[in-house]
């Protein structure tokens, strides 16, 4: 049992060992964050696929930003292919996102530091901050659930390397048979942490395994470079050429409310907030990246907001226009038959002068 979870923790991806010596900051943290910033996720049942590509997502609108260097948010060193788009929406039951930035098209099976990398981060405990990745001071050998009590984060991570374009990655029976947050097929895992020292996939931790936890996570992502739209398989690989300009697009989905008893999975109220970050790691010229090498969409928190179902609905709002037909049809009728009623009515009422006629006259 010990080396396997040795080996699910390596196969985070550059993540739990390497990406601890990449938080180490040269110098004081500094940043200047717009407050006001914010993600909306509207109400629109019904309409996404979980499927990697962005058309049915053309009619909700998105939330742009700037990806800056996540531990010297400079905007000197700004991602140099343009800004990233975030869109968000819900059906009562699951939340979907939908990250859209450029790139030059990069894919290196088997190496995830070669191709593009995504993760969305939430607060959980009510101290955990942006910063430090939930902000506990204790070291890796002494954070606890106890000592870090607070400072919970909930993190989606996707490296591509393994993942086949337009294909579902995330939760599956396997993993989640075990009883943990991983995806040995194409690494979207379901982690926690309390800071960049201490991460865990779901049902793992310090203090032992928890077989309850699971990968509640689903996703796929594609390229506009691509010409298959029908599916890829394994050995399609690489997909495309590398070098082609284009958009990438990661798509997810999650429950908004969990089975998590563990206090590592955020947990969406509809009509409520919470607070998040969007990475991207990109293999910037060719280069592998490392993991102090990442963008994020702010240097704090970004708000995320959803929205219940009476709230007004953004692009073309077609549930809304197809309820006002209907009414206008009903209330057609409806006059219509009020009409016809009172003519019946009065014709029932009206006195009937029937002129008399003497028999004789006959």
């Amino acid at each position: 049992m010990a080396p396997l979870i040795l080996l699910t923790l390596l196969v985070l991806g550059s993540g739990v060992t390497r990406r601890v010596i990449s938080h180490e900051e040269s110098g004081a943290w500094s940043c200047e964050s717009n407050s006001e910033i914010q993600v909306q996720a509207d109400f629109r049942p019904g309409l996404i696929t979980l499927d990697g590509h962005a058309d049915d997502w053309k009619d909700i609108d998105g939330f742009e930003f700037s990806l800056l260097p996540a531990l010297d948010p400079d905007e000197d060193h700004e991602y140099k292919d343009g800004k990233m788009t975030v869109k968000a929406l819900h059906d009562g039951n699951d939340i979907f996102l939908l990250l859209q930035v450029d790139g030059d098209y990069a894919y290196s099976k088997g190496d995830s530091t070669k191709c593009p990398s995504v993760a969305l981060m939430f607060q959980i405990g009510d101290h955990a901050t942006y910063h430090n990745m939930g902000g506990c001071e204790e070291q890796r050998g002494s954070c606890t659930n106890k000592t870090c009590k607070g400072h919970e984060v909930d993190i989606m991570h996707f490296s591509i390397g393994n993942a086949i374009p337009g294909r579902l990655y995330g939760g599956n029976p396997i993993d989640n048979g075990e009883g943990n947050g991983g995806d040995r097929f194409g690494h979207l895992v379901d982690v926690y942490a309390w800071n960049p020292h201490c991460r865990y996939l779901d049902g793992m931790g310090p203090s032992g395994n928890d077989s309850s936890a699971q990968n509640d996570w689903k996703g796929a992502w594609w390229h506009s470079s691509f010409t298959v739209r029908s599916g890829f398989v394994e050995e399609d690989s690489p997909y495309s050429t590398g070098g082609r300009k284009g958009t990438y697009y990661f798509e997810f989905s999650r429950p908004l409310r969990t089975m998590d008893r563990l206090q590592q999975d955020v947990q969406f109220t509809i009509g409520g907030s919470s607070k998040m970050s969007v990475a991207l790691w990109y293999p910037v010229d060719g280069n592998p990246w490392t993991g102090s090498g990442h963008y994020t969409i702010n240097c704090d928190w970004v708000s995320l907001d959803i929205a219940s179902g009476g709230s007004k609905l953004t692009g073309s709002a077609k549930p809304s226009s197809s309820w006002d037909v209907a009414s206008a049809f009903s209330l057609l009728f409806s006059v219509a038959a009020l009409c016809v009623a009172v003519f019946v009515a009065y014709q029932v009422s009206r006195p009937k002068n029937i002129p008399f006629t003497p028999m004789e006259n006959l």
